[in-house]
């Protein structure tokens, strides 16, 4: 009796170890300048790998005193300083082209299109749609498995 009840404790830890990643939720912030450097290092002595734009959204995974350690949409990283980032939620769209439709679901009609890379303001969230507004001003909904962000 013993054993079964060790055996039962051990696999329900073994179920919680599994399901803790699946309710972590990942923290995004979005570049709050106009452009901002991305260094192989937390410190502005590293190297500037890449320059990010505005609204440009990123996956934290790490920190450093004030610096963050960030991966971007491509699985890039590097780091950045925490003060030129915000909550601004924002998508980067990681198709080759997506439809901006007028309204959520396949049926909206297509007002415009983004394409790889774009950065989108997110403006509201309905089921799997993704209410955004584009640089130009121009706003519409696109399906959510098109874009990678927040």
């Amino acid at each position: 009796m013993t054993g079964i009840r060790r055996l039962q404790g051990l696999l329900f830890a073994l179920l919680l170890l599994l399901l803790i990643p699946a309710v972590q939720a990942r923290e995004m912030v979005s570049v709050a300048r106009d452009e901002i450097n991305m260094r192989s290092g937390p410190g502005t002595g590293h190297a500037i790998t890449w320059q990010l734009s505005r609204g440009y959204p990123l996956q934290v995974v790490g920190r450093k005193g004030q610096w963050l350690r960030v991966r971007d949409f491509e699985n890039d990283e590097g780091w950045v300083f925490r003060s030129l980032t915000n909550k601004t939620p924002h998508y980067v769209v990681r198709s080759k082209i997506v439809n901006i439709r007028s309204a959520p679901g396949t049926h909206g009609r297509i007002v415009g299109k983004a394409g790889y890379g774009e950065v989108l303001r997110t403006l509201a969230r309905r089921g799997d749609w993704v209410r955004i507004r584009q640089e130009s001003g121009a706003t519409g909904w696109v399906a959510r498995r098109l874009l990678w962000g927040w």
